[in-house]
């Protein structure tokens, strides 16, 4: 049984994601979720789905996995009343109005949503691609194609195809024309380097949860992640789930820490491992084992066979903006890190330094 303490901290969780969601343009998840927090307080239907979660802290992302289990049903249309303030089926967003057609909704598929909460948010965010797109560019301006790129917590993998969409900037593009995805005003700053048409020779990636993008299940799952009242991102995915249906990319179920202990560098390519807000979820014993695994493959790199570790990832640096998503590569042979520029949240813009 949670105590008072315990819920008034779950609730204080549930706020900050509340205020981010408002940050970041969901004015409906933003309402509906400075809703639930008040519920829980209440001991409403929402501290019955989210009991025995109330320890998880905010890294856990709790409220964003209720979120979306509730978009799922809504998305299945076992939720219609609810789905008459969805923007992504049709709806029209009314936090207010939603309220009450979301918390019977939280009433009658408790036990659905509740066994939904122990899977981490498998929020395969298009929009970062626009960071890994420029990170890439900077890999090879250093060194030469080919590139050989591989992704912990890759989810479905939808970004591994960087080669395959196209980045607009005030001052042009890059990537195909006609790419399905299409990052509108992706990148502001000083734009990476020009170097021609991208080379990826291999692709692959691993997730402890990983979904397959080409199946229905696969692609209800990721589109429930999705914001409902965000179209743009909605749209990304759509694009990229017609890329995954043509372009392969492996995602094996494996640890980041079991992924990386099996990745070899190739002479005469660049290995590039990349990542996106999925550091925070890792046990520090493996966040240690997949450092070290770094340092290790770091000092086997060699003039004809490079290493470059591309992440972006949520930090605090004393030295720069304080706290932002920070786009950072490392390459070896050498070890030089570099800051590249820092991303919103869900990638877009990236801005260059």
């Amino acid at each position: 049984m949670a105590t008072d303490v315990e819920w008034r901290q779950g609730a204080q969780h549930v706020r900050r994601q509340a205020a981010a969601c408002a940050e970041m343009g969901s004015p409906l998840y933003a309402g509906l979720l400075t809703r639930v927090a008040d519920d829980l307080l209440a001991s409403g239907p929402a501290a019955d789905v989210l009991a025995g979660h109330e320890r998880d802290d905010g890294p856990s992302a709790l409220a964003l996995r209720l979120m979306g289990g509730v978009h799922r049903l809504v998305l299945e249309r076992a939720a219609p009343e609810l789905a008459t303030f969805y923007p992504s089926v049709g709806g029209t967003a009314d936090p207010e109005r939603a309220w009450p057609a979301f918390r019977n909704v939280l009433s009658s598929h408790r036990d659905q949503l509740a066994a939904g909460l122990g899977q981490p948010p498998q929020t395969n965010e298009v929009g970062r691609a626009a960071a890994l797109l420029g990170g890439l560019l900077h890999v090879v301006a250093g060194r030469p194609p080919p590139i050989r790129l591989y992704e912990m917590g890759a989810s479905a993998g939808l970004n591994l195809r960087p080669d395959h969409l196209r980045v607009t900037f005030p001052a042009g593009s890059v990537g195909p024309p006609d790419a399905p995805v299409v990052l509108a005003d992706g990148w502001s700053g000083a734009i990476p380097p020009s170097a021609g048409a991208l080379q990826i020779v291999d692709r692959a990636g691993c997730d402890v949860w990983p979904v397959d993008p080409t199946t229905t299940d696969g692609r209800l799952l990721l589109t429930s992640y999705v914001w409902a009242d965000q179209l743009p991102r909605l749209e990304r995915l759509r694009g990229a789930l017609e890329l995954a249906a043509r372009v392969p990319a492996a995602v094996h179920k494996q640890t980041a820490a079991d992924f990386l202990r099996e990745l070899r560098l190739a002479p005469g390519t660049t290995t590039v491992l990349w990542h996106s807000v999925m550091w925070q979820y890792l046990p520090d014993e493996e966040k240690r084992a997949v450092r070290a695994r770094l340092e290790e493959l770091g000092r086997e790199a060699t003039a004809e066979a490079g290493f470059a570790h591309l992440r972006m990832e949520p930090e605090t640096r004393a030295d720069l903006d304080g706290h932002a998503f920070y786009v950072v590569l490392r390459s070896w042979p050498g070890g030089e890190e570099r800051v590249l520029g820092t991303a919103a949240p869900h990638g877009l813009p990236t801005h260059w330094r």
